[in-house]
């Protein structure tokens, strides 16, 4: 008889992965990361146990849009008060708060719920060439090979 491996939270073997962001869709950028963060890319992935890694983004105020997406796509958010409905264009959130965008981005590919904010806690994104986790010893992952 046959029994499909599933993952126990205190097995999982977690790795550093450094992703440059220059020039790459934000689409593809954050499909690629949500996908290493819920640990899709290993033989071990249990859809309910979080077995994903770590990943640092760099260079995020380089991200690529592309198209019309600086000026025609639109993110909303509202305070919860009347006329509140607050808009900016995508070019404008890059300029603005280029970490928050990615972040929104790979949110909203990672499942809602708990466990979705687990693995969106391992995210670690900034907006030049330099990041604080040197002593993890991150590998560095080529995105253009995985797009």
């Amino acid at each position: 008889m046959r029994t499909t491996y599933l993952a126990k939270p205190g097995e999982v073997d977690r790795k550093w992965y450094v992703v440059d962001a220059t020039d790459v869709p934000l689409g593809r950028l954050s499909s690629v990361v949500a996908s290493i963060l819920r640990g899709k890319n290993k033989p071990t992935f249990t859809p309910n146990v979080d077995t994903g890694d770590f990943v640092i983004v760099l260079n995020a105020s380089k991200v690529g849009l592309t198209g019309k997406k600086a000026t025609n796509k639109i993110y909303y958010h509202h305070s919860n008060h009347p006329g509140g409905l607050k808009s900016r264009t995508a070019g404008n959130f890059r300029d603005e708060n280029p970490i928050r965008l990615i972040e929104t981005s790979v949110k909203g590919m990672l499942p809602a719920g708990t466990l979705g904010h687990k693995q969106l806690l391992k995210l670690h994104v900034y907006a030049g060439d330099q990041h604080d986790q040197a002593a993890q010893q991150p590998e560095v992952l080529d995105i253009t090979k995985l797009i």
